[in-house]
């Protein structure tokens, strides 16, 4: 996660009094105001991190997943989850596994961990993602994130089967013990830098997590990629200006498809996303308009 927008109207009241020469009768005196109700948060943050329709989405989600890795590791795979370098969905190939132990890969914010620390702070102020309190978020946030729905139980089997649990996250590696902080407060347990946490700065490439799971899936076999954005699979989802038809393509494929649920798992997250820049005609078809009569 590193980018963030919201957006919120502020209503401005102002009075005017009557000029003095025909102000003769004295004002009345002024009453304390009445309270006014406290604004709610955006929906988007409301459904994500309030509801029991997204707790009851993302534990289903974490007990899918625990139960696929313990099922999985009972079965020696040829091959990881983890597409090589060059590889596309169009013709999709996966790192190999060998003898490789085993390891399950997650994004770490929205989806080990909500962040609802920042979330609360840029909704209330009505601004959007600001890098400079992300950073300080990153640094001090230990104990104001609170683990997924299920997170927690869907780590400790998969620990407890063999399977390493590791965090590749596009927090920054300069801020790498308040992110080990923040997941050890959460109750997710141990994660160490440059073994089980790997973070942007970790190489040359950016947000782009593609170098740093071959990085990951030259030591283990990967059986399962989890995030809350395409990004997290495969960086050929978040090519710059791919359009929005082609993307839904590609997610859609006939490969991706035999891999959603199968060792690559999404978690909800109406919250940002690529899927931000959206228009009209992206999001409905025209040939869907409707218009009352």
């Amino acid at each position: 996660m590193r980018r963030f927008a919201l957006t919120a109207a502020l209503l401005l009241a102002g009075c005017a009094s009557a000029p003095a020469e025909v102000a003769t009768a004295p004002a009345p005196p002024l009453s304390a105001p009445a309270p006014v109700e406290a604004a709610k948060p955006p929906v988007a943050l409301q459904y994500l991190y309030g509801s029991p329709e997204a707790a009851v989405a993302v534990r289903a989600t974490n007990a899918r997943i625990a139960d696929y890795g313990v099922g999985r590791i009972k079965q020696r795979p040829k091959d990881s989850v983890v597409l090589t370098a060059g590889a596309t969905m169009d013709a999709p190939a996966f790192e190999p596994c060998g003898n490789k132990p085993f390891a399950a890969v997650f994004d770490a914010d929205e989806t080990l961990i909500w962040n609802l620390g920042p979330m609360r702070h840029f909704a209330e102020k009505g601004t959007g993602f600001d890098l400079k309190v992300w950073d300080q978020w990153e640094k001090t946030g230990a104990g104001k994130a609170a683990a997924m729905p299920g997170s927690v139980e869907m780590v400790t089997k998969l620990r407890a089967a063999g399977i390493t649990v590791i965090a590749n996250t596009n927090r920054s590696a300069a801020n790498a013990r308040g992110s080990e902080d923040t997941l050890r407060a959460a109750g997710l347990g141990e994660f160490k830098h440059g073994e089980t946490l790997f973070l942007m700065g970790d190489d040359a490439g950016g947000s782009s997590k593609d170098g740093r799971r071959a990085t990951i899936a030259s030591k283990y076999c990967v059986i399962i990629l989890g995030g809350d954005q395409l990004g997290d699979f495969s960086q050929q989802f978040n090519v710059k200006d791919l359009p929005a038809a082609q993307r839904m393509a590609l997610a859609t494929s006939t490969a991706a498809t035999a891999l959603w649920d199968k060792g690559w798992f999404l978690f909800p997250n109406p919250v940002y996303g690529p899927w931000e820049k959206l228009g009209w005609g992206d999001a409905f078809p025209s040939d869907k308009q409707w218009e009352p009569k």
